[in-house]
């Protein structure tokens, strides 16, 4: 087994991009949901409420973070903003600390999804815990939904999609690892796993929202795969497919870099 796909999401739901190699700081992939898309409340948004955000697409230069999307001209946001302003924001439950970014990628923003929004980061200062029912006290993250980590195999999808009969892509589903050369729904099974130099534990799996049925390339929803997962993945009111993931330490994550499964469990969602 070996690491097949390595995806980063600079702004939480909008586009990601893939790479060959990517570095993994205490908080995840380097930069990793290190933005995110608040409303006037200062209260997170996403492709749930604007399924266009899926539209807009992110990529990374030591200039900062670019964005572009079709009928808008690209912009440069810088890693810092160079404001002291510091403004709290809500993602889920969570209050979080955050700087502003600049005025011109929040009037971009706010222009291309017609609402009043800004774009924020989060200082490397800023310290976001895990929920400590699956973490451990060091763990922390940027503003990913609740873990640093989404592990999905492409055995995985391949059975989803002949579920379906559809040929939906991995994008679909917006990991950030996507492994190879295992059956599929191995990764239900996995507790600790070892990519590279690296260690992983995955304590819960991933429930799935009306995102999946958003087309990345379109910003069209429609029905599947939240029709299949209801059918085939559903457990407690709720439909999975993937897993969240821990690391323990920092490093760098490689296309190839081999996989080793430390320790199994029950399936988690325990499906028959």
């Amino acid at each position: 087994m070996y690491l097949k796909s390595i995806y980063v999401y600079p702004v939480k739901s909008l586009g990601g991009f893939s790479v060959n190699s990517w570095p993994v700081n205490e908080k995840g992939l380097l930069h990793d949901r290190r933005w995110m898309i608040v409303d006037k409340e200062n209260r997170f948004i996403t492709q749930r409420k604007f399924p266009k955000m899926a539209l807009i697409s992110t990529s990374l230069s030591q200039e900062g973070l670019h964005l572009s999307a079709d009928s808008m001209p690209p912009i440069t946001v810088p890693f810092e903003s160079g404001l002291t302003t510091s403004l709290k924001v809500q993602i889920w439950n969570d209050i979080c600390l955050a700087k502003p970014a600049s005025q011109t990628a929040s009037d971009w923003l706010s222009r291309f999804l017609d609402s009043d929004c800004r774009l924020v980061y989060q200082p490397e200062e800023a310290v976001r815990a895990v929920d400590p029912d699956y973490a451990k006290p060091q763990d922390k993250i940027y503003f990913s939904d609740g873990f640093p980590f989404l592990i999905i195999s492409e055995a995985s999808l391949v059975a989803l999609n002949q579920e379906m009969n559809e040929n939906f892509s991995m994008t679909r589903f917006r990991p950030n690892l996507v492994v190879t050369d295992c059956e599929p729904y191995a990764e239900d099974t996995w507790r600790s796993i070892q990519i590279g130099a690296i260690d992983f534990r995955l304590p819960k799996p991933c429930s799935r929202c009306s995102i999946t049925t958003i087309d990345p390339l379109t910003g069209q929803q429609g029905k599947e795969p939240l029709r299949t997962l209801n059918r085939t993945r559903k457990w407690n009111k709720q439909v999975f497919f993937g897993q969240n993931a821990l690391h323990d330490r920092p490093g760098q994550l490689h296309i190839d870099d081999a996989l080793i499964v430390l320790s199994q469990g029950p399936k988690q969602p325990p499906l028959l």
